[in-house]
């Protein structure tokens, strides 16, 4: 399949993107991908470092070489009483079109994705606040309780639901749908942090992050503390040309089972 067809301007993102206030999530960004993200890989999160942090789960971004890994990370709240809805990809007018992720004071709609730790396609489950003080669920989440002892323990939400399909719509796609509410929750949620933007940027610019190179299987899934200028990947090697003119020719590899047709995300 050739660039040009992997590739299609989003128009609907100039009307989306520029309609919400400063600081809000645009509801569509980047350009439409006629080809799959790879599935949501499994992995391990490493222990929260801080109290009051909150768990952003991995996910496949794209760039110029394609598709590559954004691994979960731990990540500095913008306001107490914040939550963060995690992004998510859904099938629109021929194309997968990235819906970012942002915070707000409920965890909104992302496609019906199971990120796992919590995030199992519906809400999040993986802990909550109680007024300035985050308290955290260690049945579904990783907690070093000798350094942070706000924590409780709930089994009845753990959901072991193993579909791992990382999109929303089209053929074998998630086919859940947001509620007006949580439609209008994501256009006025705010956009990530400068810690969570740089994050991905940094990601993006590793080979190794790139699903042409790791081929859906990253060897770095998650982190303690974002990428920064100070933190970059292990073995981290730039993006190169011909890591470019590789996304020209990449196939996603198969995803597990999901439900079949459906329309469009709204």
């Amino acid at each position: 399949m050739s660039f040009s067809k992997l590739t299609r301007a989003a128009l609907a993102v100039a009307l989306f993107a520029s309609v919400p206030t400063a600081g809000s999530a645009a509801l569509w960004v980047g350009v439409g991908v006629t080809i799959a993200p790879p599935a949501i890989p499994v992995y391990v999160q490493p222990p929260c470092p801080v109290a009051n942090y909150i768990w952003e789960p991995g996910y496949w971004a794209w760039g110029p070489g394609g598709y590559y890994w954004v691994p979960g990370t731990w990540v500095a709240v913008p306001a107490v009483g914040l939550y963060w809805t995690p992004g998510y990809w859904g099938w629109n007018a021929g194309a997968y079109y990235w819906y970012p992720g942002y915070w707000g004071p409920t965890v909104g709609f992302y496609g019906g994705i199971n990120y796992g730790f919590g995030y199992f396609g519906a809400g999040y489950v993986g802990g909550g606040w109680y007024g300035s003080v985050f308290r955290y669920n260690t049945a579904v989440t990783n907690v070093n309780t000798t350094v942070i002892h706000n924590v409780y323990v709930n089994k009845t939400v753990i959901n072991n639901n193993n579909i791992h399909t990382s999109y929303n719509g089209g053929h074998g796609g998630i086919q859940a749908r947001p509620t007006s509410g949580q439609i209008a929750a994501r256009q006025s949620g705010m956009k990530m942090t400068a810690e969570q933007q740089s994050h991905e940027k940094i990601a993006g610019q590793d080979h190794n992050h790139l699903a042409t190179v790791n081929h859906g299987t990253p060897h770095t899934t998650a982190v303690s503390h974002p990428y920064s200028t100070a933190n970059r990947p292990p073995h981290f090697t730039p993006v190169t040309s011909s890591d470019r003119a590789a996304a020209q020719h990449y196939v996603a590899p198969a995803h597990p089972a999901a439900p079949q047709g459906g329309h469009p995300p709204m």
